[in-house]
This record gives C-alpha cells, sequence and structure tokens, in this order.
C-alpha cells in the first residue's frame, strides 16, 4: 500500500469552528464535483494540467478531462512504463487544497474512522457529535495531498480496504450489528478522497465483489451484517491489457461500473521517448567528472527499447517499460564517467563499449517470449535488440551525412581493438586521419577531442559491423573489428 501522507500544518485564517465554515460561504460537495470545477477552472485558465507527462496531449491527457467532467470513476489501461500510477496520482492535484472536517476527539463514541464533512457527516459518531455541538463543533482541515492512496492489487484482503468485524470490540460489549463493531478499510477510510487499485486483474474475486457494491451503491457492507453507510469516493483503476481482457480475470459487473477507460500508450516517435528518458533519469553530466553524451548514444539508447518493443522473442503483451531506457541510459553515462575517474579523462564521452553494462540495468525488464520456437537467454536477446539498435540509427547516420567516406577508412584492412576502459589516445593512435565530415556528422568536435573521436570511432565500426561490412571479435571483455 502507498499513501501520500505529508500531515502539513493548514495555514492560519482558516474557519475553526462549524458556525465560522458556514459563515465563509463553504458549502459541501462531493469529489467528483470538487475535481470537476477545479479541472474546468485549470483547462480555463490555461494551466498545465499534468507537469512531467509528454506525448499524451492529444491521446491519454483528453480522455482523463473527459471522464473528470463525466464524473466517471476510471481504469487506466496500459502495458508497463506507461505512466499510469503516475497520472492517477496527479488527479489530487485538482482536489481544494485544504477540506474541512469534523474534529471528534478519540474517546467521543470511539471517535470516527473517516474525515467528516462539517456538514454532512455519514457515521453514528459524526451525526451525534454534530448534533450535540452544532456550530460550535471544532474542524480541522485536510491537504489534498493526503486524500490520495494507492494499494497493490496481489494479497490484498477484503479487510485491507473494505473492512472487518473488530473481535476486540465485539470483546467489550459492541453490538455486532452497528457500525460500531467494525474496523474500517483503506476505501471507507478515503472518505471524500481519491483510491486507487493497481493491477485489478490480479486482485481476489471477493474483494472485486466489494468494489463492484462500492462503485454500485457507494456503500460499505461487512460480512453481510445490516452496517451500511454511504461514503464519497473516486475510485481509480490500474491494469494491463493482457490480463483485464483475459476471461475471468475481473468480474463482468465491475468492469460495467467503471465510467471511463484510459488507454495509455508507448512513445510514438523516438525524440519523445529520449524527452522522457533524459527527464527521468535526472542525471548531473557536470561536476568534478562531467560526461558529454553524443546524441547517437542518446539515440541508440531508446532504439534498443524500440527494438525490445518489437523483437519476436520478447512478450509483446508484456510490454517494456519506460524504465529499461532510463536505467540503462544511467548506466550507460556511470559507466563512461567510470572511465573519466580512472583514467582521468575530462569530460568522460559514453561508447558503444559502455552499453555492454546494460546487461546488469535491463535483466528483470523483458518478459521473454517462451511460446516462440526460437529459444534465446535474457542476455542474447539483449544483445540481439542492441545490434538491431546500432544498425537502425547508424543507417539513418549513413543517409543523412554521407558516413560511407568515414566507413572506407575502415575498410582497407585496418584492425581496431575496442574497450570501455582502453584510453581514449588508443583510439587516436589508430586512426590518424580524420576526414572533416566527422565533424558535421556528429555534431561534436570528433577532429578535436580524442574521448569524442573514440566514441564516434567505436559508433562507425559497430555500425559496419550490424551492417554485416566487417568482423567482430570479442576476447577477454575486448572487442576487435577487422574488415
Amino acid at each position: 500500500m502507498s499513501t501520500r501522507t505529508h500531515h502539513a500544518a493548514f495555514p492560519a485564517g482558516l474557519p475553526a469552528t462549524v458556525g465560522a465554515l458556514k459563515a465563509s460561504g463553504w458549502a459541501s460537495r462531493t469529489v467528483k464535483a470538487e475535481l470537476r470545477a477545479n479541472i474546468t477552472a485549470a483547462l480555463r485558465s490555461g494551466d498545465e494540467l499534468f507537469p512531467g507527462i509528454v506525448g499524451y496531449d492529444s491521446t491519454v491527457i483528453p480522455e482523463i478531462i473527459t471522464g473528470i467532467l463525466s464524473g466517471h470513476d476510471m481504469l487506466f489501461l496500459g502495458e508497463k512504463g506507461q505512466g499510469k500510477s503516475r497520472l492517477m496520482r496527479l488527479l489530487a492535484r485538482f482536489l481544494d487544497e485544504w477540506t474541512p472536517y469534523l474534529a471528534i476527539p478519540g474517546d467521543y463514541l470511539g471517535g470516527s474512522p473517516v474525515h467528516e464533512d462539517p456538514l454532512k457527516p455519514i457515521t453514528r459518531a459524526g451525526k451525534a457529535f454534530l448534533a450535540e455541538h452544532a456550530d460550535n463543533a471544532p474542524i480541522a482541515w485536510w491537504h489534498r495531498a493526503d486524500r490520495y492512496a494507492e494499494r497493490l492489487a496481489p494479497g490484498t484482503k477484503f479487510a485491507d480496504i473494505i473492512g472487518e468485524i473488530d473481535p476486540a470490540k465485539l470483546a467489550s460489549g459492541v453490538s455486532m450489528s452497528t457500525e460500531d463493531s467494525l474496523h474500517f478499510g483503506l476505501i471507507p477510510r478515503m472518505h471524500r478522497g481519491i483510491f486507487a487499485m493497481n493491477e485489478l486483474p490480479d486482485l481476489d474475486d471477493l474483494v472485486q465483489v466489494g468494489l463492484f457494491n462500492i462503485l454500485e451503491e457507494r456503500d460499505v457492507q461487512i460480512r453481510g451484517y445490516p452496517v451500511s453507510f454511504e461514503i464519497d469516493v473516486m475510485v481509480l483503476f490500474s491494469a494491463n491489457p493482457a490480463t483485464y481482457n483475459r476471461s475471468g480475470k475481473v468480474i463482468p459487473q465491475l468492469k460495467d461500473r467503471i465510467g471511463t477507460t484510459v488507454v495509455t500508450h508507448y512513445p510514438r516517435e523516438r525524440d519523445l521517448g529520449i524527452d522522457i528518458t533524459q527527464r527521468e533519469a535526472d542525471l548531473d553530466l557536470g561536476g568534478e567528472f562531467p560526461v558529454v553524451v553524443p546524441r547517437f548514444m542518446v539515440e541508440i539508447n531508446e532504439q534498443i527499447a524500440i527494438a525490445a518493443r518489437k523483437s519476436k522473442y520478447v512478450d509483446h503483451q508484456s510490454g517494456v517499460s519506460a524504465r529499461f531506457s532510463i536505467a540503462n541510459y544511467r548506466t550507460m553515462v556511470s559507466s563512461a564517467r567510470q572511465r573519466g575517474i580512472r583514467l582521468g579523462e575530462r569530460p568522460a564521452v559514453p561508447r558503444i563499449s559502455d552499453l555492454a553494462h546494460i546487461h546488469a540495468s535491463s535483466t528483470g525488464k523483458l518478459e521473454l517470449d517462451l511460446m516462440g520456437s526460437h529459444q534465446m537467454s535474457e542476455k542474447q536477446v539483449i544483445d540481439a535488440v542492441m545490434a538491431e539498435a546500432i544498425k537502425v540509427v547508424f543507417e539513418e547516420y549513413v543517409t543523412r551525412h554521407g558516413l560511407e567516406e568515414i566507413a572506407q577508412i575502415f575498410s582497407k584492412g585496418v584492425r581496431i581493438e575496442v574497450g570501455d576502459m582502453l584510453p581514449s589516445t588508443h583510439y587516436e593512435k589508430l586512426i590518424r586521419r580524420v576526414p572533416p565530415i566527422w565533424d558535421k556528422a556528429f555534431e561534436l568536435n570528433a577532429s578535436a577531442d580524442p574521448a569524442v573521436r573514440a566514441s564516434c570511432i567505436e559508433f562507425v565500426l559497430a555500425g559496419l559491423h550490424a551492417s554485416d561490412r566487417i568482423s567482430r571479435a570479442t576476447k577477454h571483455g575486448r572487442i576487435s573489428y577487422e574488415t
């Protein structure tokens, strides 16, 4: 379970009693009405609705807005790493910053397990407290960051999110037929807030039935006892299409009650994926040991994820998360930085040989297609998609910049050994002549900086090998290319 609990101190000057609250003009409204009003205001003023979310402006975000305006509970349907959880959490931005609730002491009829609306309490304790104190009833304020909670479906029990009869309360003499006998789960405790259930298809059938009742009747019923009260909560779900659409995983009645299904997707353009990767990686490339990342290395890193999503060896239903690209980008930069620290190179520049380390950050992030006729290990699959990515990017550079002139240098019997811990001067000794086209092709000062030139050389060599123009041999962690 994850909850966002900040316990922010509410600002001075807010009403402290029900009477003062009424005098301020505050009026009760449902969570969905609150969200609708606040997103309408944000749309009218042109505010940025979902900070940090890119690539969804014309697809996903309009569907979310429509769902909120419709007052629907929503399902976020998509493969892993498409930002479903982040989108759900960001909906809390459209709640009021501060929401009042009755400040009921814990010793008053056992207290209230929920944040009671000061004007419309729903529990026995809340109703009695307001009746007794009327306009003098004290209130406190609930920050919107605390009005969102989420739970991961696997292992979740009915008592966790709906509730259970509390044996301790029964032992104290409380009647089983009253709400005082109940221990409330997470959803009732999020009364007047937002609750999100991740990986809905993995939720036990009994719990799904409990959720169905909440979506349908907006009340809580525990173990069939005649104890129920209406709760106000927006319910969100997330799921992978492969499991959500599988018969028997989600009960039809629950599916039918979900108002809006928001379908997410991976970035549809590589540049957009690069933007997401670099934003989420959030690396400081400066400091004592700076790193300069060539554009082609950034493109190859992102293309590896694209190739994995298309690979016949990878389970397409599971997907390849954006976390795959982010972790590999960090690994690539860290490998270059380690070389810079060890060899005293400033700046360090990532090379193709640094990608050898992405096995460590990729393992476990790909679900292999075990039903295919060609069985490969995860390492072999990573190597295959890496080679495909290098080939795609290299051919783009050949087409765009005429790299054939550079390639000819490596097709005349030259044998070059590369490695992630070889100093950049090693490459400089092997390749003396650098045609002027290099600087144009790589948009970096390849002719003047040995570290940049080393990265460019490895890119050309790997591209020629991926295009079957030169051969490659690996021995003791070093790679040799030759005609």
